[in-house]
């Protein structure tokens, strides 16, 4: 007997829910199908919701990082109130939670590479979904000009990429057709909220008579501040203001591994305590559920979620008020001379920060 098919709803609050008939006809009519929509529209969950309406059977949702695969299968399992491993799951680098019942399967692009070998045409799937491709990554880059290849030799295959709202049209025309015409383009809004943005300067300001200090005074005067006192007087400025929980990005584990030491010594002494949560690839899914689940702390003022970029795409973490950016990501580079992989630290971009 085959397994009941899920009820599969629409958060309404999401605009993908509001496009989603044109979405689906764009789909049931076209080979590929460009989805640009800013971070928070609903693409990442809602898309493989859609797919399985049209009746799709296997749908590969490829994700840049481990972290984001694993949550997105957990949440769109519990939109369609399954348990992960069933219909939906996941496979990333030493974690398959992928079952022959798995019609939505979350991995990582490396994942979805690796199958290559195996199978060619990669005939597992009848709908891959690449997601987050302006990110441009070298796995993603191999991957859409690979599956432009097999297209001809896969004329069931549906391929969907979706991509923030820059340019989307260097996408479609590279997944043209033969007649030339390139891929229809959708654009979803994200949801908008009110946003103040103040700039804190990592220099800071000296005042207007320290040309005429004295030596010894001059050592005195504020210079270059280091990015984790920056931070830390971000976060005193914030007692200011409202409650409500702070996500603060950084480029790295070592980073965000100072900066919490110094957050937890700097708001110690406290009357009302301030949690500090760590979120990076490398932490167990234990520790990382924490930033998603209700705090435990009692009697707290907020919690400081110390972030790479994995939660600058993909995921939505609950709660978040105010944001504090410092501007540099760990940014995958390759080297043709070399011929290695890089991740020096470099300024994000301005599409990144907004």
């Amino acid at each position: 007997m085959p397994p009941a098919q899920p009820v599969i709803v629409y958060p309404a609050e999401l605009p993908v829910s509001a496009a989603r008939d044109e979405i689906a006809t764009a789909i049931r009519d076209h080979q590929v199908v460009i989805v640009a929509g800013a971070t928070g529209s609903g693409k990442t969950t809602q898309l493989p919701k859609i797919c399985l309406e049209l009746g799709r059977e296997s749908i590969a949702h490829t994700q840049p990082r481990r972290l984001a695969a694993r949550t997105i299968a957990e949440r769109i399992a519990q939109e369609l109130r399954v348990e992960v491993g069933g219909l939906v799951g996941y496979k990333v680098r030493f974690t398959d939670q992928v079952t022959g019942d798995t019609r939505i399967a979350l991995v990582t692009d490396g994942i979805l590479l690796n199958e290559i070998h195996r199978d060619r045409l990669l005939r597992r799937y009848d709908t891959i979904i690449i997601d987050e491709a302006h990110e441009r990554s070298l796995n993603i880059d191999f991957l859409l000009g690979y599956l432009r290849r097999i297209l001809p030799q896969r004329p069931d295959l549906k391929v969907i990429v979706t991509s923030a709202t820059i340019d989307p049209e260097s996408f479609a025309r590279h997944f043209s057709d033969a007649a030339g015409s390139p891929a229809p383009v959708i654009e979803v809004s994200g949801r908008t909220y009110p946003v103040e943005v103040r700039y804190r300067p990592l220099v800071a300001e000296l005042p207007d008579d320290a040309d005429d200090a004295d030596d010894e005074d001059a050592s005195s005067l504020p210079g270059d501040a280091d990015e984790v006192s920056a931070i830390v007087a971000a976060l005193r400025e914030l007692d200011a203001e409202p409650r409500g929980d702070v996500l603060v990005f950084l480029p790295g584990e070592a980073e965000i591994r100072d900066a919490a030491d110094a957050v937890r010594a700097a708001f110690a002494s406290d009357r009302s305590p301030t949690e500090v949560l760590p979120l990076y690839g490398r932490l167990s899914a234990a520790e990382q559920h924490r930033v998603f689940e209700p705090s435990t702390v009692a009697g707290l003022r907020r919690r400081v979620i110390l972030s790479t970029n994995v939660a600058e795409t993909s995921l939505t973490v609950p709660g978040i008020r105010y944001v504090v950016d410092t501007g540099t990501a760990r940014i995958s580079r390759y080297s043709a001379r070399s011929k290695v992989q890089r991740l020096p630290i470099e300024a994000i971009s301005q599409a990144s920060a907004q």
